[in-house]
């Protein structure tokens, strides 16, 4: 059998990627697709990647691949609480950069990735688990096999919610705005994105309790989109379903280790955070940036399963992961609480940010760069 340096075991949009960031190290990488691909009904996710996402696809030439219509630029966005006034602004001119994020296909990127893959030299897709390589690495997602074959164990809290996404038609243009509501005890997003032919349109991503989702999921969609024109206040215009619905339970999580001899964790596999940020996916290829330096700059002589070398990629996003968990679990549980003064409060939050243009510019930043 063919010698291979590395094992990448998932084959969704952060193993793919780092199999591509490996390969183009000159390492000969195997990557193990997973075995059983779950029917989670259509494919309708939208993933807002942040600049340097975006970077690490343009370094492997997959990002200039994707058709036009693929990733939408974010140029603004707008955060509303559940009060009168409470709002944050953000914009790419006050922010200094081109976009403040892109709103991508993750079909159509999956696609172009298993593209990439096809086509370099350095990265062999196998279908066993006879591979041997001094450096396993994880993409499996949350409910991996091999990470719980290796005896780490998974720290997990139910959020009790399910988010519902979909793909929608507008009346009116999104302007490249992408909204997001705030609510007692609902998260709504909608991402803007230019579908073919038609032009106006969004990502919905709507994260309830579990009844709630479950009462809007079998209403038929006349009544479903009747419920998205009340919660958004018809501030997107009339908004039209385009696909099927699919949802998912939400849960927040990290792995007990990320790296031990001769295995590390990515993505979903090493911690999973709530949507309402929409970092989920930079994260996991801020994983993938992050492993890709401490190999390509490891000493001659340390092996690539060195126990000391891949402490050194966990300690790189300890502080990054750690936080970003945090942050949207306490923006999360801020605006689950009933009482009237926490709303109170948590509005007029909103609106002294909005006015504290440093604030904002710290906060994009550390949006921009996960």
């Amino acid at each position: 059998m063919k010698p291979f340096d590395v094992l990448v075991r998932g084959s969704g949009i952060v193993g793919q990627s780092l199999a591509l960031s490996l390969a183009r190290l000159g390492l000969q990488v195997a990557l193990r697709p997973d075995p059983v691909r779950r029917d989670t009904g259509p494919d309708v996710r939208a993933y807002a990647l942040n600049p340097s996402s975006v970077g690490l696809l343009q370094g492997l030439k997959v990002w200039d691949a994707l058709p036009p219509q693929a990733a939408t630029p974010v140029h603004d966005m707008h955060i509303e609480g559940d009060a009168p006034g409470g709002l944050i602004e953000f914009s790419a001119w006050e922010a200094r950069v081109g976009e403040l994020a892109h709103i991508v296909d993750a079909a159509v990127l999956e696609r172009e990735l298993a593209s990439a893959v096809r086509f370099s030299p350095h990265v062999s897709v196998v279908d066993n688990d006879d591979v041997r390589a001094p450096l396993t690495a994880l993409c499996e997602g949350k409910a991996s096999s091999a990470r719980e074959a290796l005896g780490v164990g998974f720290d997990k809290d139910d959020y009790g919610h399910r988010a519902i996404a979909a793909r929608l038609t507008a009346s009116t243009p999104h302007v490249n705005l992408a909204r997001q509501w705030f609510r007692s005890p609902d998260v709504l997003a909608l991402l803007p994105f230019d579908t073919p032919g038609v032009g106006h349109s969004y990502g919905l991503v709507w994260s309830l309790p579990n009844d709630r989702a479950q009462a809007l999921l079998v209403l038929d969609e006349r009544a479903f989109e009747q419920a998205l024109m009340e919660a958004t206040g018809g501030a997107a215009g009339e908004l039209t379903l385009a696909s099927e619905r699919a949802a998912w339970p939400l849960m927040r999580g990290h792995a007990q280790a990320v790296s031990g001899r001769g295995w590390v964790l990515l993505g979903d596999a090493a911690h999973v955070v709530h949507p309402l940020a929409g970092q989920g996916l930079n994260l996991g290829l801020a994983d993938v940036a992050a492993l890709t330096q401490v190999i390509a700059q490891r000493e001659a002589w340390r092996d690539l399963g060195d126990e000391k070398l891949l402490r050194r990629y966990a300690r790189a996003r300890l502080a990054p992961t750690w936080a970003m968990g945090h942050v949207t679990d306490g923006l999360l549980q801020l605006f689950a609480h009933p009482t009237p003064s926490v709303r109170e409060l948590r509005n007029r939050g909103l609106t002294l940010v909005n006015h504290l243009s440093p604030l904002k510019r710290w906060l994009t930043a550390r949006a921009l760069d996960s």
